[in-house]
């Protein structure tokens, strides 16, 4: 071994040794940091359960179920080659308990047959229909299909391809209600799910112009004719990792950003939104891979400069399910994506952030999301490198090391923990104390391997989004809800 000696030597690994213990004592205050906030959003998110299940017994569903100021709803359903399972997803949307509304289904270019499927099952005829233009669509309308007989409560589009986006404003036009519920095909709603997600227009009309609702895992829930009717975990890792992952910042952390009203996600799995808003900012955009998020910070961002009075909110209850990947190839995939839609809304919108124009949004929601979020897998894996380097060098003595063990991992495993238990304590889901427990170990296997492996697919996701390489969506691959076997593959999915 070659040992450099001389004083330029010297003053090299003196100042590579003062470097590597300033990055990990900034490593370590970062994830005391995130993890913290992560656990004042779940103590929010609390509270406001609390109120909620106070409230719950005057709710009044039954009386809105009944009302005719209830306000009517379009739910928006893009669909692209989902033969083998749209006709079940749109007859369990008709059967959703709402006074009025419709089901817009766009079907974006399919392929596999995806008309044909809806065409038998509800004896669709097309008609001359004038499509409006309130948004500028990309793909062209070539035909509407109404069914021939009863009440028409089901429209169904074709276009030409041009993308989840530019089927959602195709939607958008055809909708002819105040309101519109956009949802994925191979979503699963809870029976009176759009009248909780509707409840915050109910109450008050004049300010909101936007509600989200709680996304769960489908995954080893047993669903009949459409619905899930007893939720469980996963019986797989994976998918127990992912349950805690929805738990702490699907459920929890928007609930949390509701109250504080500074929401900026809503899941295009399923949301509702004023229609007269989303045409005012220009509708979804096509550009954005992460389009449901960029339209809430738009809708945010006109409604602040144009001075109004609003309120953008989120439903703290389990209403809306999805199936989250299986295998680590389709994950990384999803995850990637997410974090470049990510990358590239805030990058679209780094005007706002820290502008005091834009009040909590600008000040405290969109920096929160630049550094906790967007920075996050950087600094993961900086520490996963920095600190052994650290060691190694003598820059870092076992008590760092420890401190660094305990904020990093353990404390994040303590957030998961209450995460769990603020969820069952609220919600109570699981009624088996087997599937409690599997979220437990999902919440410690997370810190293992998982967090460093998702870390590095965020990290490339936002280089794609730095260097703008060609959007990929990849495929999904599905086992399906009601026959395990079954396979399908789709275009991919954001929640």
């Amino acid at each position: 071994m070659i040992v450099a000696t001389g004083e330029p030597w010297a003053s090299l690994l003196g100042a590579l040794h003062t470097l590597i213990t300033v990055c990990d004592s900034v490593v370590i205050v970062y994830f005391l940091a995130i993890n913290t906030s992560y656990l004042v959003l779940i103590l929010i998110a609390l509270g406001e359960f609390v109120r909620t299940l106070r409230r719950a017994p005057f709710a009044g569903h039954e009386e809105a179920a009944t009302s005719p100021l209830t306000p009517p709803v379009s739910v928006i359903m893009p669909a692209h080659n989902e033969a083998a399972g749209i006709a079940e997803a749109v007859r369990a949307m008709l059967l959703l308990r709402y006074p009025e509304f419709e089901v817009v289904v766009v079907d974006d270019g399919s392929t596999d047959g995806t008309l044909d499927a809806l065409r038998e099952a509800f004896d669709l005829a097309e008609v001359e229909y004038v499509v409006p233009d309130d948004i500028p669509v990309r793909g062209r309308v070539t035909s509407v299909h109404l069914p021939r007989g009863g009440p028409v409560r089901l429209v169904v589009a074709r276009k030409d391809n041009g993308g989840k986006a530019d089927a959602l404003n195709v939607g958008i036009n055809l909708a002819r209600y105040p309101l519109v519920c956009m949802v994925d095909a191979d979503s699963i709603l809870d029976s009176e799910a759009l009248l909780s997600v509707a409840k915050p227009f109910c109450d008050d009309p004049q300010r909101v112009v936007a509600s989200g609702g709680v996304v769960g895992l489908a995954n080893g829930c047993t669903v009949v004719a459409g619905r899930v009717v007893e939720a469980r975990v996963p019986p797989d890792l994976l998918g127990r990792v992912q349950v805690v992952e929805y738990l702490r910042a699907f459920l929890l952390g928007r609930t949390g950003w509701s109250k504080l009203g500074s929401l900026l996600i809503i899941a295009g799995a399923f949301g509702l939104f004023r229609k007269d808003a989303v045409v005012a900012v220009g509708g979804m955009d096509p550009d954005c891979i992460g389009e449901d998020a960029e339209l809430v910070i738009r809708l945010h961002k006109h409604m602040r400069e144009q001075g109004r009075d609003y309120r953008i909110v989120f439903v703290a209850e389990p209403i809306s399910w999805s199936e989250a990947p299986s295998k680590l190839k389709v994950l990384a995939h999803q995850r990637r994506r997410w974090h470049r839609g990510l990358t590239e809304i805030l990058l679209k919108h780094r005007r706002m952030v820290g502008n005091p124009r834009y009040g909590r949004i600008g000040l405290l929601a969109l920096p929160f999301y630049v550094v906790f979020e967007l920075l996050a897998p950087l600094v993961e894996l900086a520490g996963l490198v920095l600190v052994p380097l650290g060691v190694l060098m003598g820059a870092v003595n076992a008590d760092f090391l420890w401190r660094f063990l305990v904020v990093a991992y353990i404390y994040a495993v303590v957030v998961g923990m209450v995460s769990v238990a603020v969820e069952e304590y609220a919600f109570h889901r699981f009624t088996r104390w087997r599937d409690v427990w599997g979220g437990l170990v999902g919440v410690v296997a997370e810190n293992i391997g998982y967090r460093q492996l998702t870390a590095w697919w965020r990290l490339r996701g936002m280089w794609d989004g730095l260097r703008k390489s060609p959007q990929v969506w990849g495929a999904m691959t599905r086992a399906g809800f009601e026959s395990p076997g079954q396979v399908r593959e789709k275009g991919g999915d954001r929640v």
